[in-house]
Formats: structure tokens, C-alpha cells, sequence
């Protein structure tokens, strides 16, 4: 196991407490990846962080559980077989609700701080509006986390110690893998609720598979993992109702090899929603999604590598 601390260091990671920094992330994320490696695929888990400082908690006027609902929990366990099978596995140790990674890295609301945004933040995206944008406003169903504006350099110092660092390793390390094969595969690795909210209960697929509407990975990546997930008794939906966030669209350029597509996974699948416990599911979702990295991996390179018109 190696872990990732670039351009961070306890003294970055411990500033004054009374401002809700960050303070408790040691390290802030981690690279878990064997001696050998089986072949160019990535799998990456950016929301299943659970460590709350805190210095945030006395900023919040919400409990650890609800703050916990935006949370993708036990996604890294359950990926994480996936590194035996010589396949290495990056996971946040922050959670979503303190700075979300699969954001563009400045979409702020204005009306969450005390101070001005910088002039290139991007105040106006549907994410910021909802309250979802790097750093959240609400989680669960539009449940405000803060009860007063929170300083704007707070934000900031969450974007350059954590958010930064988190990409630069990621894209070093798919970069790295492109490097070594010619092409690589990034799985961006997410949970969802079983339902939309208390004004829909209608059950969701237990699985979504987001590739931006075909333009963040080849066809033969989502066909293999559809037809995967079909064959062990799943239900699939693609693109619907989650198409892939900031990770999939800026990290997928099949045209150069690099395809990355979003797995969300049903919570009923392996966890109590209400009582964040695993359930009897657990196990068998680990045996399976180990059968389905073994399948993406054995995907033909032919299908993989970048398209000859782009390498011309």
C-alpha cells in the first residue's frame, strides 16, 4: 500500500480549527495497488471517505449521520478485492460533504460565504444551484449543512490541500498506466440511494452505468460491463439517472486510449440505508464485482487503443 500526501504536510493539514479546516486527513487519500500489475485498469472511489474533523462538525448543524447520507459508504470495501487482482485502487479518506472531487474545482455558491469567491469561480452550474457544487450546501434531501456563511478561505484552503492533490495523483496514475499499455481504463466508482426521495419511492436499477452518453470510453467497455452485470442477475440502466460527473467527462478521451466510465451501485444492494450497515448482500457484491473486473480486464486491446485517425 503506498499513500498519496502530495504537496501536503501536517502543518498544511492542521490550521486554526475555528475556521473548519481541514485538520483530521492522515493521509487526506491512498493508492492501494499490488506488486504486479495485470493489466491498465484503474478503479478509483472518491466519495466513500467517512473521516468528519472536528473542526467541521462544530461548523455544521447537522449530526454525523445525516452528514453521512451523501456519503458512498463501504464502496472502497467493496473494490477492494480488485487490488489482489493486480489492479490498483485509489479512495478519498475525506468525505464528499467537506469537498467533492468530482466537481469542476472552484463551482462555489456565492451565498454559502463570508467573503468574494475568485472572479473564475463558477457560481451559476445546475450543481452549484442544487447545493451540490465542490463544497456542498446540503446533503440528503436538501438538508442545509451550515447554519451561517462559512469564510471563503475555508473553501479554498479545501480545494489546494485536498481536491488538487487529489487529482494530480489520479492523473498521474491513469496518465502512468497509458504510459505502460498505450491505453487505460478508469472505473469511477459510486453508490446511490435505492430511491430518489420521500416523493419517489419507485426502485431504482441496482446498477448505473455512466459514460456520458458514449463519449467517455468505448462502446465495448459499456457493453462488457452491461452484459456482465446482466449475467450475474443485475439490473442495468445506462446513463440514467446518473450520465457520469466531472471525473468521467475530463478524465475519458477514447480517442486516446483513455476511457473512463461512473458505476453507481444501488445501497440495497449491500447495506442498510437507515442503520449504515452492511447486510447479508455484502459479500456476494464483492465476489461479483470481482468477476467483473476480471471481465473489463480482459476486454481486447484492439477495442482499447487509440483510434488511428487521432494517432495520425
Amino acid at each position: 500500500m503506498s499513500d498519496a500526501r502530495p504537496g501536503a504536510n501536517r502543518q498544511e493539514l492542521n490550521p486554526d480549527p475555528d475556521r473548519g479546516q481541514i485538520q483530521d486527513f492522515d493521509p487526506p487519500f491512498e493508492i492501494v495497488e499490488s506488486a504486479a500489475l495485470a493489466g491498465p485498469l484503474l478503479f478509483n472511489s472518491p466519495h466513500s471517505g467517512a473521516i468528519y474533523p472536528e473542526a467541521f462538525l462544530r461548523l455544521s448543524q447537522l449530526d454525523v449521520a445525516t452528514l453521512r447520507r451523501s456519503e458512498d459508504s463501504f464502496v472502497d470495501e467493496l473494490f477492494a478485492g480488485v487490488v489482489a487482482q493486480g489492479y490498483p485502487m485509489m479512495r478519498a479518506h475525506f468525505p464528499r460533504c467537506f469537498v467533492d472531487v468530482n466537481r469542476e474545482p472552484y463551482e462555489l455558491d456565492p451565498r454559502m460565504f463570508e467573503g468574494r469567491l475568485p472572479s473564475f469561480a463558477n457560481t451559476r452550474s445546475m450543481r452549484v444551484a442544487g447545493g451540490l457544487g465542490t463544497v456542498a450546501r446540503v446533503v440528503g434531501d436538501a438538508q442545509e449543512i451550515y447554519g451561517r456563511r462559512i469564510p471563503v478561505d475555508a473553501a479554498l484552503a479545501r480545494i489546494e490541500s485536498l481536491y488538487k492533490p487529489y487529482h494530480r495523483a489520479l492523473r498521474r496514475l491513469f496518465s502512468k498506466l497509458h504510459r505502460d499499455f498505450g491505453y487505460a481504463i478508469l472505473i469511477d466508482c459510486h453508490s446511490m440511494p435505492s430511491t430518489a426521495g420521500q416523493r419517489d419511492e419507485r426502485p431504482r436499477p441496482e446498477f448505473v452505468i455512466g459514460d456520458r452518453y458514449g463519449t467517455s470510453c468505448t462502446g465495448a467497455v459499456t457493453e462488457v460491463i452491461e452484459q456482465t452485470l446482466r449475467e450475474l442477475g443485475y439490473t442495468v440502466s445506462r446513463n440514467k439517472p446518473y450520465a457520469g460527473g466531472f471525473i468521467t467527462e475530463h478524465y475519458g478521451n477514447p480517442a486516446a486510449g483513455l476511457h473512463a466510465v461512473q458505476l453507481e451501485i444501488n445501497r440495497a444492494l449491500y447495506m442498510d440505508e437507515q442503520r449504515h450497515k452492511r447486510t447479508a448482500g455484502f459479500e456476494r457484491l464483492c465476489e461479483d464485482i470481482g468477476k467483473l473486473a476480471n471481465c473489463v480486464g480482459e476486454i481486447p486491446p484492439g477495442e482499447l487503443q487509440p483510434y488511428r485517425a487521432a494517432a495520425e
